[in-house]
């Protein structure tokens, strides 16, 4: 079978879901199977595996595979990173010393943060990702970073006992919420500092996303199921912001809308 075959079964295989109502559905959802350089979302689901269940079979689910890996991602200081760029350099004027990054694919922030912010030289940044982009990363890092600075995990329990969890973009796309993990660590880090996540207003509830390489079950949490959740694990609320110019628009589902992404600082109160 085919390419093409392959895509138009994927597409068919979409259009029989419950709900689809008009030609303008067909036509995105062949672009949501055939995209290449865009971020999409099709459909609502009520877990996890549900919408990973929903992915077309044309393309890998996850970020576990060669393509996800080498995405060429910018490792630069964007607007919607200053508020997390701002706890993070708190966190290291406070005598904070080691950074667990959630989902930190091969260091990107990493990278683009030690352009603002002096590393001390006792500093320990740890990237957890899937193993394919660990890989990747160990071997970038081989060239970029000198000081031996960056480690990779592909195990988020080593999260235990670190200073402050970061994550950026990625609590979206992991099938345990933020509280659940932090549940499991036997030493719970002192600092969270999230950014760029899915909060809605009142709704929780999962989407399918196209990455271009992959396709990812996606979670969307409601503000407060998200903050009273972490609350309940030990931590207060020190700061949350909006990602201006960062949404999520969910097409023909009326009401799922995300017009911007959410940050949060939280410290655990131990």
């Amino acid at each position: 079978m085919g390419w093409t075959d392959t895509m138009h079964r994927a597409i068919d295989r979409l259009a029989r879901a419950p709900g689809l109502r008009s030609a303008g559905e067909r036509a995105y959802l062949k672009r949501f199977v055939n995209n290449v350089d865009a971020n999409l979302f099709h459909g609502v689901f009520d877990s996890f595996a549900a919408a990973a269940a929903s992915a077309p079979s044309n393309r890998p689910v996850g970020y576990d595979n060669e393509g996800s890996a080498n995405l060429a991602y910018l490792s630069r200081i964007y607007p919607t990173d200053y508020a997390a760029l701002f706890w993070l350099s708190n966190s290291l004027a406070e005598g904070l010393r080691s950074v667990f990054d959630l989902g930190g694919h091969v260091g990107i922030k990493y990278y683009a943060f030690r352009r603002a912010i002096d590393y001390p030289c006792n500093f320990k940044w740890t990237v957890c990702d899937v193993p394919a982009v660990v890989a990747r990363g160990r071997e970038l890092a081989s060239q970029r970073d000198p000081e031996h600075g960056l480690h990779f995990t592909d195990d988020y329990r080593q999260a235990s006992g670190c200073d402050v969890l970061y994550a950026s973009g990625s609590l979206q796309y992991l099938p345990l919420t933020l509280a659940d993990l932090l549940a499991t660590l036997p030493r719970r880090p002192r600092r969270l500092v999230v950014n760029l996540t899915p909060i809605h207003p009142s709704r929780s509830f999962y989407t399918l996303n196209s990455i271009g390489t992959a396709f990812c079950a996606y979670r969307v949490q409601s503000h407060d199921e998200f903050v009273d959740a972490v609350v309940a694990r030990g931590y207060e609320r020190r700061d949350e912001w909006e990602n201006v110019g960062k949404a999520l628009r969910l097409p023909f589902e009326d009401g799922y809308d995300v017009d911007s992404y959410s940050g949060f600082c939280f410290d655990h109160r131990g």
